[in-house]
Protein backbone atom coordinates (compact mmCIF):
# COMPACT_ATOMS: atom_id res chain seq x y z
CA UNK A 1 0.00 0.00 0.00
CA UNK A 2 2.86 2.07 -0.61
CA UNK A 3 1.76 3.76 -3.82
CA UNK A 4 -0.94 6.19 -2.61
CA UNK A 5 0.22 9.49 -1.58
CA UNK A 6 -2.16 10.09 1.11
CA UNK A 7 -5.07 7.63 2.06
CA UNK A 8 -8.42 8.85 4.30
CA UNK A 9 -10.81 6.23 5.97
CA UNK A 10 -14.34 8.21 6.76
CA UNK A 11 -16.92 6.38 8.94
CA UNK A 12 -20.17 7.54 8.17
CA UNK A 13 -21.81 10.01 10.03
CA UNK A 14 -24.58 8.76 13.09
CA UNK A 15 -27.20 6.83 11.28
CA UNK A 16 -30.72 5.64 12.02
CA UNK A 17 -29.72 2.28 12.60
CA UNK A 18 -26.59 3.24 15.41
CA UNK A 19 -29.27 5.51 17.12
CA UNK A 20 -31.65 1.92 17.66
CA UNK A 21 -28.94 -0.26 18.17
CA UNK A 22 -27.56 1.59 20.70
CA UNK A 23 -31.20 1.65 22.12
CA UNK A 24 -31.79 -1.78 22.03
CA UNK A 25 -28.75 -2.73 23.84
CA UNK A 26 -29.31 0.18 26.57
CA UNK A 27 -32.41 -2.02 27.20
CA UNK A 28 -31.27 -5.36 27.13
CA UNK A 29 -33.03 -6.30 24.05
CA UNK A 30 -32.43 -9.16 22.18
CA UNK A 31 -33.19 -8.26 18.68
CA UNK A 32 -32.74 -4.68 17.02
CA UNK A 33 -35.93 -3.20 15.65
CA UNK A 34 -34.62 -1.33 12.54
CA UNK A 35 -37.17 -1.65 9.50
CA UNK A 36 -34.75 -1.16 6.41
CA UNK A 37 -32.03 -3.54 4.82
CA UNK A 38 -29.13 -2.87 6.41
CA UNK A 39 -28.00 -0.93 2.91
CA UNK A 40 -30.82 1.19 3.14
CA UNK A 41 -30.34 2.99 6.84
CA UNK A 42 -30.00 6.40 6.46
CA UNK A 43 -28.08 9.07 8.57
CA UNK A 44 -29.53 10.70 11.36
CA UNK A 45 -29.79 14.52 11.67
CA UNK A 46 -26.86 14.43 13.76
CA UNK A 47 -25.18 12.30 11.11
CA UNK A 48 -25.41 15.15 8.69
CA UNK A 49 -24.22 17.48 10.88
CA UNK A 50 -21.34 15.15 11.47
CA UNK A 51 -21.01 14.87 7.84
CA UNK A 52 -21.39 18.88 7.28
CA UNK A 53 -18.30 19.01 9.73
CA UNK A 54 -15.93 16.63 7.82
CA UNK A 55 -16.40 18.35 4.23
CA UNK A 56 -14.86 21.91 5.95
CA UNK A 57 -12.10 19.61 6.69
CA UNK A 58 -11.91 17.95 3.31
CA UNK A 59 -12.33 21.44 1.96
CA UNK A 60 -8.83 21.93 3.70
CA UNK A 61 -7.08 18.26 2.78
CA UNK A 62 -9.16 17.58 -0.37
CA UNK A 63 -8.91 14.77 -2.17
CA UNK A 64 -8.43 13.62 -5.56
CA UNK A 65 -10.68 10.47 -5.66
CA UNK A 66 -13.69 9.32 -2.64
CA UNK A 67 -14.58 5.84 -3.07
CA UNK A 68 -17.26 4.90 -1.03
CA UNK A 69 -19.69 1.99 0.45
CA UNK A 70 -22.94 1.76 -1.58
CA UNK A 71 -24.47 1.93 1.61
CA UNK A 72 -27.24 4.93 2.20
CA UNK A 73 -25.25 6.32 5.13
CA UNK A 74 -22.28 6.35 3.69
CA UNK A 75 -22.81 7.56 0.10
CA UNK A 76 -25.51 10.41 2.00
CA UNK A 77 -21.92 11.14 4.25
CA UNK A 78 -19.81 11.04 0.86
CA UNK A 79 -22.24 13.31 -0.79
CA UNK A 80 -22.76 16.05 2.17
CA UNK A 81 -19.12 16.13 2.70
CA UNK A 82 -17.96 16.53 -0.92
CA UNK A 83 -21.28 18.60 -2.07
CA UNK A 84 -19.56 21.31 -3.95
CA UNK A 85 -15.90 20.27 -4.53
CA UNK A 86 -15.88 18.74 -7.73
CA UNK A 87 -14.36 15.56 -6.26
CA UNK A 88 -15.12 12.36 -8.36
CA UNK A 89 -16.96 9.53 -5.70
CA UNK A 90 -16.73 6.05 -7.27
CA UNK A 91 -18.96 4.01 -5.77
CA UNK A 92 -17.74 0.41 -5.37
CA UNK A 93 -19.36 -2.40 -3.29
CA UNK A 94 -16.55 -4.44 -1.87
CA UNK A 95 -16.77 -0.90 1.02
CA UNK A 96 -20.04 -2.55 2.73
CA UNK A 97 -20.34 -3.39 5.66
CA UNK A 98 -19.59 -6.68 6.80
CA UNK A 99 -22.33 -9.10 6.33
CA UNK A 100 -23.61 -10.42 9.54
CA UNK A 101 -26.09 -13.60 8.37
CA UNK A 102 -27.82 -15.37 10.91
CA UNK A 103 -26.55 -12.51 13.84
CA UNK A 104 -28.05 -10.17 11.72
CA UNK A 105 -30.27 -7.62 14.17
CA UNK A 106 -29.15 -9.50 17.50
CA UNK A 107 -27.66 -7.50 20.19
CA UNK A 108 -25.09 -9.38 21.80
CA UNK A 109 -27.86 -10.51 24.29
CA UNK A 110 -29.93 -11.96 21.96
CA UNK A 111 -26.90 -13.76 20.70
CA UNK A 112 -26.40 -15.22 23.61
CA UNK A 113 -30.29 -16.18 24.25
CA UNK A 114 -30.90 -17.45 20.93
CA UNK A 115 -28.34 -18.57 19.17
CA UNK A 116 -25.98 -20.22 22.25
CA UNK A 117 -23.96 -22.52 20.30
CA UNK A 118 -22.97 -19.56 17.68
CA UNK A 119 -21.81 -17.76 20.45
CA UNK A 120 -19.53 -20.50 21.72
CA UNK A 121 -18.15 -21.19 18.66
CA UNK A 122 -17.68 -17.58 17.96
CA UNK A 123 -16.32 -17.07 21.25
CA UNK A 124 -13.73 -20.16 20.42
CA UNK A 125 -12.46 -19.31 17.19
CA UNK A 126 -12.10 -15.40 17.15
CA UNK A 127 -14.06 -12.35 15.97
CA UNK A 128 -11.01 -12.57 13.06
CA UNK A 129 -11.62 -15.93 11.34
CA UNK A 130 -15.79 -16.64 12.85
CA UNK A 131 -18.26 -16.59 10.03
CA UNK A 132 -21.96 -16.64 10.79
CA UNK A 133 -23.81 -18.62 8.45
CA UNK A 134 -25.07 -16.63 5.75
CA UNK A 135 -22.26 -14.56 6.53
CA UNK A 136 -18.58 -12.81 6.66
CA UNK A 137 -15.45 -13.18 8.70
CA UNK A 138 -13.18 -10.01 9.15
CA UNK A 139 -10.76 -12.36 7.09
CA UNK A 140 -13.31 -12.32 4.33
CA UNK A 141 -14.14 -8.49 4.66
CA UNK A 142 -10.29 -8.21 4.52
CA UNK A 143 -10.39 -10.24 0.82
CA UNK A 144 -12.39 -7.48 -0.53
CA UNK A 145 -10.31 -4.68 1.25
CA UNK A 146 -7.25 -5.86 -0.69
CA UNK A 147 -8.42 -6.15 -3.76
CA UNK A 148 -10.33 -2.93 -3.90
CA UNK A 149 -7.35 -1.11 -2.25
CA UNK A 150 -4.75 -2.93 -5.19
CA UNK A 151 -6.91 -1.28 -8.13
CA UNK A 152 -6.68 2.13 -6.04
CA UNK A 153 -3.12 1.92 -6.35
CA UNK A 154 -3.01 0.68 -9.70
CA UNK A 155 -5.50 3.40 -11.19
CA UNK A 156 -4.43 6.05 -9.51
CA UNK A 157 -0.98 6.24 -8.46
CA UNK A 158 0.45 8.47 -6.09
CA UNK A 159 -3.15 10.12 -5.35
CA UNK A 160 -4.84 11.40 -2.52
CA UNK A 161 -7.77 9.06 -2.26
CA UNK A 162 -10.57 9.01 0.91
CA UNK A 163 -12.69 6.12 1.24
CA UNK A 164 -16.12 6.60 3.07
CA UNK A 165 -17.03 3.15 4.91
CA UNK A 166 -17.63 1.71 8.41
CA UNK A 167 -16.43 0.76 11.67
CA UNK A 168 -15.02 -1.99 11.25
CA UNK A 169 -13.37 -1.25 7.74
CA UNK A 170 -11.27 1.17 9.63
CA UNK A 171 -9.52 -0.80 11.47
CA UNK A 172 -9.19 -3.21 8.91
CA UNK A 173 -7.67 -0.71 6.42
CA UNK A 174 -5.08 0.23 9.97
CA UNK A 175 -4.40 -3.46 9.79
CA UNK A 176 -3.23 -3.47 6.35
CA UNK A 177 -1.28 0.19 6.05
CA UNK A 178 0.09 -0.82 8.98
CA UNK A 179 0.99 -4.53 8.80
CA UNK A 180 -0.07 -5.64 11.89
CA UNK A 181 -0.59 -8.98 13.57
CA UNK A 182 -3.82 -10.82 14.25
CA UNK A 183 -3.61 -10.38 17.63
CA UNK A 184 -2.37 -6.43 17.46
CA UNK A 185 -6.10 -5.71 15.74
CA UNK A 186 -8.00 -7.65 17.95
CA UNK A 187 -6.52 -5.60 20.77
CA UNK A 188 -7.52 -2.37 18.48
CA UNK A 189 -11.19 -3.35 17.89
CA UNK A 190 -10.94 -4.38 21.69
CA UNK A 191 -9.78 -1.33 22.76
CA UNK A 192 -11.53 1.22 19.99
CA UNK A 193 -14.99 1.92 19.23
CA UNK A 194 -14.25 4.17 15.65
CA UNK A 195 -16.58 7.50 15.59
CA UNK A 196 -19.10 8.37 13.85
CA UNK A 197 -17.48 10.93 11.46
CA UNK A 198 -14.21 10.24 12.48
CA UNK A 199 -10.73 10.73 10.06
CA UNK A 200 -7.85 7.81 10.12
CA UNK A 201 -5.34 8.75 7.88
CA UNK A 202 -1.20 7.85 6.33
CA UNK A 203 0.67 9.77 4.38
CA UNK A 204 3.79 8.07 2.33
CA UNK A 205 6.57 9.83 3.11
CA UNK A 206 8.72 7.68 0.44
CA UNK A 207 9.06 4.40 2.75
CA UNK A 208 5.37 3.53 2.59
CA UNK A 209 2.35 4.66 4.19
CA UNK A 210 2.98 6.20 7.63
CA UNK A 211 0.05 7.12 10.43
CA UNK A 212 -1.38 10.52 10.62
CA UNK A 213 -4.62 10.76 12.30
CA UNK A 214 -6.63 7.57 13.65
CA UNK A 215 -10.09 7.94 14.81
CA UNK A 216 -9.75 11.75 15.00
CA UNK A 217 -12.90 13.92 15.89
CA UNK A 218 -11.10 17.28 16.10
CA UNK A 219 -12.84 18.48 13.32
CA UNK A 220 -16.04 17.80 14.88
CA UNK A 221 -14.99 19.74 18.38
CA UNK A 222 -13.67 22.60 16.09
CA UNK A 223 -17.08 22.95 15.03
CA UNK A 224 -19.16 22.07 17.90
CA UNK A 225 -20.89 19.35 16.50
CA UNK A 226 -20.97 16.67 19.20
CA UNK A 227 -19.00 13.55 18.48
CA UNK A 228 -20.61 9.90 18.94
CA UNK A 229 -19.34 6.06 18.87
CA UNK A 230 -22.45 4.24 19.14
CA UNK A 231 -21.27 0.66 17.53
CA UNK A 232 -22.40 -1.12 14.35
CA UNK A 233 -25.48 -3.39 14.77
CA UNK A 234 -24.06 -6.66 16.23
CA UNK A 235 -20.74 -4.89 16.58
CA UNK A 236 -19.96 -8.16 18.46
CA UNK A 237 -17.43 -8.08 21.69
CA UNK A 238 -13.68 -9.96 20.77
Amino acid sequence: MDELHWLAVIRHGLSTGNVTAQNAETAGAESIDIPERDADVPLAPLGREQAEAVGRWLRENPPELAVVSPYLRTRQTAEIALAGTGVPILVDERLRDRELGVLDLLTARGVQARLPDEARRRARLGKFYYRPPGGESWADVLLRLRAVLREIRQDHPRARVVLFAHEATVLMVRYLAEGLSEAELMELAHRTTVANCSISSWRDTGGGLEPELFNSVTHLKHEDVPHTRQEDVNAEPV
